[in-house]
C-alpha cells in the first residue's frame, strides 16, 4: 500500500471523536488482552480513550488524528507538543489488525516526524509496555528505551512501561 491511499485527519468534530473512542475500544482489547487484565484495559479506556477523555485531551492541547485507508477506519494517533522540553508526546498510536504491517504505522509515524520538524521539536518519545510486542517495531524506527518507569493509574492498576525516545 502506498501513502497515496493514507488519509490522515485531524479529529475535531463529535463524530471524529467518537468514532476514535470506538476504534480505541476495539484496538484495545484485541491488544491488550494478553498484557493486561480486562479490567484494566476497560479502566483505561473509560479515563483515557472514552469520548469524554478525548474531548477533553484536545482541550487541554493534544492532537488526535484517525487514520482512513479507502475510507475504512485504519488507526489513530495523538500527540502534545512539549516546546518547553523540545520535545513532541506521542501519546498514542494505534492500527487496527487488518492495517497492521501494511505501511499504515509507518505513515503515522512519518506525519509525527513531520509534525515535529515544523514545530522545530528534537525529540520524540512515548511509553510503551514492557511486554508488547511492539517494542521492536519503534526500535527499527530508531526509537530507545531511556528509562522503566511504573506508573499508579488509580483503581489499583499501574502502567509498566519503558520511555522510549527518538531524536529527530
Amino acid at each position: 500500500m502506498s501513502n497515496h491511499d493514507i488519509t490522515i485527519h485531524t479529529v475535531s468534530t463529535d463524530n471524529e471523536i467518537t468514532r476514535t473512542a470506538n476504534l480505541a475500544s476495539a484496538i484495545w482489547h484485541e491488544c491488550y488482552a494478553s498484557l493486561i487484565s480486562s479490567l484494566q484495559i476497560d479502566y483505561m479506556l473509560e479515563q483515557f480513550q472514552s469520548t469524554a477523555a478525548v474531548a477533553a485531551q484536545i482541550k487541554e492541547g493534544y492532537s488526535y488524528f484517525l487514520v482512513t485507508v479507502a475510507e475504512t477506519d485504519a488507526g489513530y494517533f495523538a500527540t502534545l507538543p512539549e516546546p518547553d522540553k523540545n520535545r513532541l508526546f506521542i501519546s498514542k498510536l494505534y492500527a487496527t489488525a487488518q492495517f497492521r504491517g501494511t505501511g499504515v504505522g509507518r505513515a503515522m509515524l512519518d506525519h509525527i516526524e513531520t509534525t515535529a520538524r515544523h514545530a522545530r521539536l528534537n525529540t520524540l518519545w512515548l511509553t510503551v509496555n514492557k511486554l508488547n510486542p511492539t517494542l521492536s517495531w519503534y526500535e527499527r524506527r530508531g526509537f530507545i528505551r531511556t528509562a522503566a518507569v511504573v506508573s499508579d493509574i488509580g483503581n489499583g492498576f499501574v502502567m509498566d512501561d519503558f520511555h522510549m525516545e527518538k531524536h529527530v
